[in-house]
């Protein structure tokens, strides 16, 4: 296989043991799934079961409700999250659930799954394929999983913390392109872009003088799965929620690349917005980004 100039050879990977049915056991007494539960198995087994889903429905879908101007949920949006929700409920009943469409259902085990069962709506809706599903898992405030499923490609994004991260069960890393002038990024535009005058348009314009190319393909977790696997180098954008980047968060940084908000805070889930990259086209970026997350003109991009 040809490969990328800029990513590392591929490696086989060694996360995932698929649990055997009987291993699939919770505890009521302590509100923890058993040691025998694989997640990662779980997370997989209900990203596939909504791949399916959209698959079924796409080139048919329709709009089921409006969230906004520019914000629509489509009944694969609905259908696909009921079935992710069952299957991560009968595994892990204890665990709470954060989804897109139905908000937080809460959970005694000090973990939560965070939901986004269709990621790349307006594309789903007018039939461009470049949608997917993204599940998370966090236990106490932190990461452990995430999976990110591309139906359409039948590809598969994974990582669990301190085991690396794979698509399609090969190892992937981050790219190692170190200049902007030769760095593909990737971005995105806030659903409150018509009201908000925070819309990155001035990031956009600060950037498009100095990278190689730029791209909005209308997914953030399949452009963070992008960045992890060096098919992007960077990805840029605010206005998110925990369920759009937390898959690709724990995916990225496994990757071994960095992934904050624009002041450099560790919190890229809940703080709204994130930058993601090598570490060194991270901090180029990041540099631009001041406090309110405005490009810093004052600081020329190298």
């Amino acid at each position: 296989m040809k490969r990328n100039g800029n990513q590392r050879p591929l490696r086989r990977a060694r996360l995932f043991r698929v649990p055997d049915r009987d291993d699939a056991t919770a505890d009521p007494g302590v509100g923890r799934v058993t040691q025998g539960l694989d997640e990662m198995a779980v997370a997989i087994d209900a990203a596939r079961a909504a791949g399916e889903v959209l698959t079924a429905h796409f080139g048919r879908a329709r709009v089921a409700h409006a969230k906004g101007a520019i914000d629509v949920v489509t009944d694969a949006d609905l259908a696909a999250e009921r079935r992710i929700v069952e299957v991560l409920s009968a595994a892990t009943p204890h665990h709470g659930v954060l989804t897109e469409e139905s908000g937080r259902v809460p959970g005694n085990s000090g973990a939560q799954w965070i939901v986004d069962p269709l990621d790349g709506t307006v594309n789903y809706l007018r039939g461009l394929p470049q949608f997917c599903v993204s599940i998370a898992l966090e236990r106490n405030g932190r990461l452990e999983l995430g999976v990110i499923f591309d139906p359409l490609r039948n590809d598969l994004y994974a990582a669990r913390q301190g085991c690396g991260a794979t698509l399609n069960g090969e190892s992937i890393q981050v790219g190692s392109e170190t200049s902007l002038s030769r760095a593909v990024v990737s971005t995105g535009f806030p659903y409150d872009a018509w009201e908000n005058p925070r819309d990155n348009t001035s990031e956009v314009g600060t950037l498009i003088k100095h990278v190689f190319a730029l791209r909005s393909c209308g997914s953030a977790a399949l452009d963070l799965a992008a960045v992890a696997c060096g098919r992007l180098d960077l990805h840029w954008e605010r206005g998110l929620q925990a369920y759009d980047v937390a898959a690709g968060v724990a995916i990225i940084r496994e990757a071994g690349g960095v992934a904050t908000d624009y002041t450099g805070g560790a919190d890229a889930v809940y703080g709204g917005e994130i930058i993601a990259g090598n570490a060194i086209l991270h901090a180029a970026v990041g540099a631009q980004f001041g406090t309110l997350g405005e490009p810093n003109r004052t600081s020329p991009i190298s």
